[in-house]
């Protein structure tokens, strides 16, 4: 039988706390990183919305606003700068594309080819309810407080 003093416990406890802190902030990063891809396809990078280079008119909505705001949330979720209104944001942007977009084309995401959108919603209010984790700057301006 094993003892656990107190000490033990306490430095188990932080170096668990440091590396769900690590994955949650190497998930933003590489979620966000792909997210921003996604919003410069409706300006015509990536094969653009269409497959062919095309981009969606500029200042339509929802189409180019969707955009803009995919790729403004990307870049501000990746360096962890207001990162949670930036996931709350993208969340709804997701949201909003799943139930205008998908959902009238079939029930599941499966059959409307909108679980994309649904997985990113999901993804995005996590972010927004647990955080950045590490290598944010929202982490740095929190710790020099």
């Amino acid at each position: 039988m094993t003892t656990t003093t107190a000490r033990e416990t306490q430095t188990t406890a932080t170096e668990k706390t440091q590396v769900t802190g690590i994955v949650i902030g190497a998930s933003r990063i590489v979620i966000s990183f792909l997210f921003g891809f996604h919003g410069l396809q409706g300006f015509g990078f990536f094969g653009g919305v269409d497959g062919q280079g095309g981009g969606v008119p500029f200042g339509s909505f929802p189409g180019w606003w969707g955009s803009v705001f995919e790729l403004v949330g990307a870049l501000l979720l990746l360096v962890g700068l207001a990162s949670r209104p930036a996931a709350i944001l993208l969340s709804g942007v997701m949201a909003y594309a799943y139930f205008t977009v998908h959902a009238p084309m079939g029930l599941l995401p499966l059959q409307n080819m909108g679980e994309p959108a649904a997985v990113y919603s999901w993804i995005f209010l996590l972010f927004a309810a647990i955080g950045p984790g590490r290598f944010a700057i929202d982490t740095l301006i929190k710790r020099r407080r």
